[in-house]
């Protein structure tokens, strides 16, 4: 699968557009734990802690937007883990349908094996059935599930833990 729009390493100068996109999907309840928008400021640690040789940060861009991020990060921190990372891919609401997500999951499959990572992870809501099933279209498992982990506006809901080894 190929895109038209260029996919690379976030730049600083990208992380007000990564926290919009990201805010954006708050209010839906389906997407993220966080129930309240997040600044670029607060997310600068979270920025910095990704790097191109074993935790990058993409942007796939349409020109000078961002139509969707995706991130690798760290799973459970130990070094017996480093062939790990959780998988998160986040997508413009104007890029929402679009094929974005899909494209962002092959460059995530096809980058594994020259980071040295053998396994993906995802933690996705149980009632967020699109991210789950584009995952289960790539071969995600489900790996595990903690019901009723998270509270939403007075709801309980499930967060499913989704796998695949590469």
């Amino acid at each position: 699968m190929t895109t038209l729009y260029p996919i690379e390493f976030a730049a600083v100068e990208d992380l007000p557009a990564i926290v919009d996109i990201y805010n954006s999907t708050i209010s839906g309840r389906m997407v993220t734990a966080d129930l309240d928008p997040v600044t670029p400021e607060s997310r600068m640690r979270w920025f910095e802690e990704h790097d191109r040789a074993h935790r990058p940060l993409w942007v796939m861009r349409n020109g000078d937007n961002i139509a969707a991020w995706m991130s690798f990060q760290s799973f459970y921190g130990r070094p017996a883990y480093n062939g790990t990372v959780e998988i998160s891919i986040y997508v413009h609401e104007g890029y929402r349908g679009t094929g974005a997500g899909s494209i962002m999951i092959q460059k995530a499959l096809d980058v594994c094996p020259d980071l040295g990572i053998s396994n993906l992870v995802g933690f996705v809501f149980g009632h967020n059935e699109p991210s789950l099933k584009l995952l289960r279209k790539f071969g995600f498992q489900q790996w595990g599930l903690l019901p009723g982990v998270a509270e939403l506006d007075g709801i309980r809901r499930d967060l499913v833990i989704v796998g695949r080894s590469v």
